[in-house]
Formats: C-alpha cells, sequence, structure tokens
C-alpha cells in the first residue's frame, strides 16, 4: 500500500502514468483521516475488475460498476425480476435474447449500432426485439422498466 499526498488535479494522472508496469489500483483521493475509506474502494475495485499484469487501474473510471455492485443480492433479485418474462426461452435462445436486449438499451434502439456490435444483421436484431416485445409487452415502454432492465443488465449475467 502507498498512500500519495493529492493524487488530484494534474498530478492524479501523473501518477497512474508511473504506475503503469505495476499492478496498482489508485483509490480516491481523501483527507489522512478519512484513507481507510480510499483503500477500502481500492480493493473493491480489484475485487470487481483485477487489473491485468502491468496496467495501473484508477477507481474513479469504474464508480459505475461500484455503485450497481453495491448490494449483490439486491442486483440478483432485480436481474431475476427484470429478466423473469424470459423464464420460458431455453439455452442459447435466452442468452441471445438478453445479449441483445442489454445492446439495445446501451444503443438506444438504434438497430444498425445493436447489429454492429453483435456482428448480426440488422434484420436478426429486428427479430429478436420483436420477440422480446412479446415478452415483455409494454414494459419496454415504461420508463421505470427500462431503468430496471439497464441496471440489471449492467454486469453481464455471468458475472454477478
Amino acid at each position: 500500500m502507498l498512500l500519495v499526498p493529492d493524487p488530484q488535479g494534474t498530478s492524479r494522472p501523473h501518477l497512474i502514468r508511473l504506475l503503469t508496469g505495476h499492478d496498482a489500483v489508485v483509490g480516491p483521493a481523501r483527507p489522512w483521516l478519512r484513507a481507510q475509506c480510499s483503500v477500502e474502494r481500492a480493493v473493491r475495485v480489484h475485487q470487481l475488475h483485477t487489473p491485468a499484469r502491468g496496467v495501473a487501474v484508477d477507481t474513479e473510471e469504474h464508480l459505475a460498476e461500484l455503485v450497481v455492485s453495491a448490494d449483490p443480492g439486491a442486483l440478483a433479485d432485480l436481474r431475476d425480476r427484470a429478466l423473469a418474462p424470459l423464464a420460458g426461452e431455453k439455452g442459447t435462445a435466452a442468452a441471445k435474447l438478453v445479449e441483445t436486449l442489454r445492446s439495445w438499451l446501451l444503443h438506444h434502439g438504434r438497430r444498425e449500432d445493436v447489429a454492429a456490435e453483435l456482428f448480426v444483421h440488422p434484420q436478426t436484431v429486428r427479430y429478436r426485439m420483436a420477440r422480446l416485445r412479446e415478452l415483455y409487452g409494454e414494459k419496454l415502454k415504461d420508463p421505470q422498466w427500462v431503468l430496471a432492465l439497464t441496471i440489471a443488465l449492467a454486469v453481464p449475467v455471468a458475472e454477478a
């Protein structure tokens, strides 16, 4: 563990560059009496996102992941509830629908972008989205459900 004074502003990127080549996780800047908070965040990021050898990881780049994974039980419950309409789908078909739904949410429904990300034809995206609309109905138009789905799918199901 290394405590560095004032790793903010222009000094933070410099610190991260200096740490390149070392396995390091850089926590947030905190006053001396709250240094433990920085250490705890660095440990959590390390647990969630094990850095590649020789890569310095900045915890500030993983804030959303930290928030989404703060309560794993609640995330699992939300995921179960949000993905319940897919319960009748089997294996590969279900996985493809989840993958398509995640991409559709991230790309705000832009079919061409979804197709490019998934390496499929836009017609395949249209077909899968038609199936998802059959399963979810009007829920895919409800902002609260879209938010729940976005959070539920923020961390891939296999990693949760």
